[in-house]
């Protein structure tokens, strides 16, 4: 089987997404080299997909990392406080953004969740990683993850054809 969202669709969605939204520029979203350093005060956003497939893309990073996202994408001064409810609205309009280009690649469409924003993302049981993408914006570690739920009544897919 083959997996139905590819490394580089997700890459390119994630590219796509910081330079219109964010930067203005597709290179300032990168792969990230070496080793991940663990998350100083981790902060991440998600939007479920439900339908024939369902799933949930995530983007987790720093809560430090999210300010500088947020002043970014909310044209901030670099040393403006960002508020939790800026970070929240940001960060998840990100994560809701990147999501819908997900869901846009899926064989049948569904619906897309509302995003949500917190220090964990809940724990789906059965929940498979289709895609993991460690990335570095502006020097800073972000990493897109792309979930597929697994059906309680089918062990071994996760929500459809992802293998």
């Amino acid at each position: 089987m083959s997996t139905i969202v590819e490394h580089d669709q997700v890459f390119l969605i994630a590219q796509e997404v910081f330079a219109s939204m964010i930067d203005g520029d597709p290179g300032l979203l990168q792969p990230w080299t070496g080793d991940l350093p663990e998350f100083e005060e981790p902060i991440v956003a998600w939007v479920d997909l439900s339908g024939d497939w369902a799933g949930r893309a995530e983007l987790l990073t720093a809560t430090a990392t999210g300010h500088d996202l947020a002043r970014a994408l909310l044209a901030m001064e670099p040393d403006e406080v960002v508020t939790a409810l800026d970070l929240v609205d940001a960060f998840g309009e990100v994560a809701n953004v990147v999501g819908g280009n997900v869901k846009s690649l899926l064989p049948t469409q569904g619906k897309l969740g509302l995003p949500q924003v917190a220090p964990v993302a809940p724990v789906v049981p059965g929940a498979v990683v289709v895609q993991e993408l460690r990335l570095a914006w502006r020097g800073m570690p972000l990493v897109v993850t792309v979930l597929g739920f697994v059906p309680a009544d089918e062990e071994g897919t996760a929500g459809g054809d992802i293998r």
